[in-house]
């Protein structure tokens, strides 16, 4: 096992990865830029190293900084979270090169996954089910471009093969439209990822966003985790994950995830993984997969009972699992709200100091979060303050324990969108249980019709 990490991030999930290592005796780096010299988990590590000034180019996105920092600490590993480097194949290989492990996939598994067109068709190999679309890249011809459409049929989106995030992608209705949305995508993908190449996709009108958690370890023994239904998103971003999806079956359940499974010993997979899907029609559409951490791994630990974060060190440093398929059990329901510094219904984000802050607690409540009393939100990052995590027996108990919580939680001194999440758990929509990706933008537009 390791002796010294180094956490290449920031935020809740520093914290969340460095009292992992603590737990498993692991002494912990944490870097940091300027911003967040007073932040909880650099004042909380064994050791911590300034990388830079607060722009993220400069700091928590440079490569040479953060391995210099490794090294001058004399770290053996490298565990990048999520976000950031995360899913950055060069980063991972010259984490290697320079003689450290990369808590994570293998490099040319990261670049074969992060390309949305590979992916797919290696997971139609595999035998996951994918969304209709282009076999591959869209070709230059606008003619050729037509008649693949025509064969999809209408709407569909035009996707950056390098993409993600909620970005590089554009929804089209017509033919006329086509063409030119094509030429933006392309364009956007360009500027954003450096990679220009585009695919299309049926878009689903109505579909749920579910995904299922994998853990590998070297010596291709494979399982998963079950499903958490994450569709409950502004922006392409997630506000609300829960675990299980409401209305999967354990057939249903146990045949994607078995696939998953398989798909990741077919591609030689390693540590911990994601595969999102598109749900619609009681059919599961694979989108792409997530070759890290989640934001949302807290759910899963709530009802399967495995430590994530410490499977994923363990796998890192060569050890086998010692989880069975069969010894994966869920028990009951878990909810995780992401607590965001900003306006809670125009979604713009709100930096400043915090000057009252208190967690909430009671059974079956989890809080992870970076912030405290008088912390200084930066204006530099994501907006994601903390995530509060409500288990219980069944999803009614999950719910009504969130909602008591999130009622006792004070953030005074900024903006949250808390009021946002407390509006959601009383919504009757919620509540059924089974809300599509796009509900939560209508419920906001409906919001702003109302003033």
């Amino acid at each position: 096992m390791f002796e010294k990490i180094l956490i290449a991030n920031r935020g809740e999930i520093a914290l969340r990865i460095q009292r992992a290592c603590r737990e498993m005796g692991i002494k912990t780096v944490a870097v940091h830029s300027e911003a967040d010299a007073e932040a909880k988990y650099v004042k909380l590590a064994d050791e911590s190293v300034c990388i830079g000034p607060a722009p993220t180019d400069k700091s928590y996105l440079n490569i040479p900084a953060i391995i210099s920092a490794a090294e001058v600490t004399d770290s053996e590993a490298i565990h990048p979270g999520y976000g950031f480097l995360s899913e950055n194949a060069d980063f991972a290989e010259r984490v290697e090169k320079s003689g450290f492990v990369f808590i994570g996939p293998r490099p040319e598994t990261i670049r074969l996954m992060g390309d949305k067109v590979n992916a797919k068709n290696a997971m139609k190999k595999a035998g996951v089910p994918c969304v209709p679309g282009s076999d591959g890249a869209l070709p230059e011809s606008p003619g050729e471009i037509k008649e693949i459409i025509r064969a999809i049929g209408y709407p569909v989106i035009i996707k950056a093969s390098g993409g993600g995030g909620g970005r590089g992608m554009r929804v089209v209705h017509t033919e006329a439209a086509l063409s030119n949305a094509v030429i933006m995508t392309r364009n956007e993908a360009q500027a954003a990822f450096g990679n220009p190449v585009v695919y299309a996709e049926r878009f689903m009108e109505n579909p749920r966003h579910i995904e299922f958690q994998v853990l590998v370890d070297e010596y291709r023994n494979a399982i998963y985790l079950g499903e958490r239904d994450c569709s409950i998103q502004r922006r392409n971003q997630k506000i609300i994950e829960e675990a299980p999806a409401p209305g999967l079956t354990t057939r249903q359940r146990d045949k994607i995830g078995s696939r998953c499974a398989d798909a990741c010993r077919r591609i030689g997979y390693r540590g911990v993984g994601t595969f999102e899907f598109l749900y619609e029609k009681k059919e599961f559409y694979f989108i792409e997969m997530n070759t890290r951490l989640q934001v949302e791994h807290p759910i899963t630990e709530a009802v399967t009972g495995i430590d994530l974060v410490q499977q994923q060190i363990r796998v890192a440093a060569g050890e086998k699992l010692q989880i069975r398929q069969r010894d994966v059990m869920q028990k009951g329901h878990a909810i995780e709200c992401r607590i965001n510094a900003e306006d809670p219904y125009k979604l713009i984000p709100c930096a400043g100091r915090i000057a009252q802050y208190h967690a909430p607690g009671g059974p079956g409540i989890r809080v992870d979060s970076h912030i405290y009393h008088n912390y200084m939100v930066p204006p530099y990052y994501d907006s994601l303050i903390g995530k509060v995590i409500a288990y219980g027996d069944n999803r009614d108990q999950a719910i009504a324990r969130m909602r008591i919580a999130l009622s006792e939680m004070v953030v005074e001194g900024i903006m949250t969108n808390i009021p946002l999440h407390l509006d959601l758990l009383y919504d009757a929509a919620f509540l059924r249980g089974g809300a599509t990706i796009h509900y939560l933008e209508q419920m906001l537009a409906q919001h702003k019709k109302q003033g």
